[in-house]
């Protein structure tokens, strides 16, 4: 649908459309806006975000946000509803562009220079666990996406249902279905692979966008952790920055909001990555967004709750799937003699005419 506008020489076209999202491992489909070139999808159920999808993964920096926020705010009666519009700034930019309230996202970074910059400023079990991983016959390759690299990349999905202590998303997925989750920009993106006498142990998706690379993804197999992939994949994606002239290594977020300490951190800090600021805007779209940004609710509860409230309800989670985990593998034995039951009840008995 597209929407008339008056003519003028800031005139523009909204057009709306709908594009697929990957939330919680599925895909789904919602409505979303193309502003000034630039695609606007809403999330949230209480506090309404407006925000430019896959934005992380973008090149550029956007434009003209006072276009889209004037947009906005004149057309929430088309269904472009939102009480706040948000979006940022790339990184190593630390002097906010806009007056807008700013907030600083925690990124974890990498300053590439050279590969032995990184590789001489890391501490030495961090060099042991690379050498490790070389000594027990890892060997790490960059590969395109194929059929091939498709079936090995659900092997190692399918390894286990649960990863860091709750269910693991992409646990059981069709190889048409993990080909999908991989598939997005494929025209900058490289997939480094760790392999072990020929089995796909774990893998790095890479995405570069302009002077920076970005990690969407690195997963390996906990029955290979003693081989180290983690490390040499990390180490490998390194050297492919300094080799393609990217000066910044990026691996989500350093700090999640009031979480803490946590395994993650001290990975990223143990291989090289430490904490950049970058500029968050956030915008008011409607009198409920300006009151929730008074209050901090866009922060979500990572960011409001204190961080012994946020540590006990990952420890009771935990507990909770592990229980369930638990009573799934009892089932599973008390079951396995009432099957092999039915079976023997199935099979004729000896001697009978059935008998082979």
């Amino acid at each position: 649908m597209r929407l008339s506008l008056p003519a003028s020489e800031n005139s523009y076209l909204m057009v709306q459309k709908k594009v697929e999202i990957s939330t919680k491992g599925k895909w789904v489909t919602v409505p979303a806006f193309e502003i000034d070139g630039n695609t606007i999808i809403t999330r949230g159920r209480w506090v309404r975000m407006a925000l430019i999808h896959d934005e992380e993964w973008i090149e550029t920096d956007l434009e003209r946000p006072e276009l889209c926020v004037q947009t906005l705010r004149d057309h929430a009666s088309t269904g472009l509803r939102a009480d706040i519009f948000t979006f940022s700034q790339k990184p190593f930019k630390p002097v906010p562009h806009y007056s807008y309230h700013t907030e600083w996202d925690s990124i974890a970074t990498v300053r590439v220079t050279t590969f032995k910059a990184w590789w001489e400023a890391l501490p030495q079990e961090t060099r042991k666990n690379v050498r490790r991983s070389q000594k027990r016959g890892v060997v790490v390759r960059v590969r395109e996406l194929d059929d091939d690299l498709v079936r090995e990349i659900v092997d190692v999905n399918n390894e286990s249902p649960m990863r860091q202590g709750k269910p693991f998303y992409h646990y059981g997925k069709t190889v048409e279905q993990v080909r999908k989750d991989q598939s997005s920009f494929l025209d900058r993106s490289d997939f480094i692979c760790a392999y072990r006498e020929n089995e796909l142990i774990g893998f790095l998706k890479l995405v570069y966008k302009g002077d920076a690379a970005a990690i969407l993804q690195i997963l390996t197999k906990a029955s290979h952790q003693d081989s180290r992939p983690t490390n040499a994949l990390l180490a490998k994606a390194v050297e492919l920055c300094e080799v393609k002239g990217v000066s910044c290594l990026i691996y989500g977020q350093f700090n999640y909001g009031n979480k803490g300490d946590s395994s993650l951190r001290e990975f990223k800090v143990r291989n090289g990555f430490g904490e950049i600021l970058a500029p968050r805007f956030y915008v008011p779209l409607t009198a409920k967004g300006g009151l929730c940004l008074k209050l901090k609710l866009h922060r979500g509860l990572h960011a409001i709750l204190p961080h012994r409230v946020i540590a006990l309800f990952v420890g009771s989670r935990k507990k909770w799937y592990d229980f369930k985990q638990l009573i799934r593998r009892c089932s599973s034995i008390l079951e396995r003699p009432n099957r092999n039951r039915q079976m023997e009840r199935a099979n004729p008995p000896a001697g009978s005419k059935f008998d082979a």
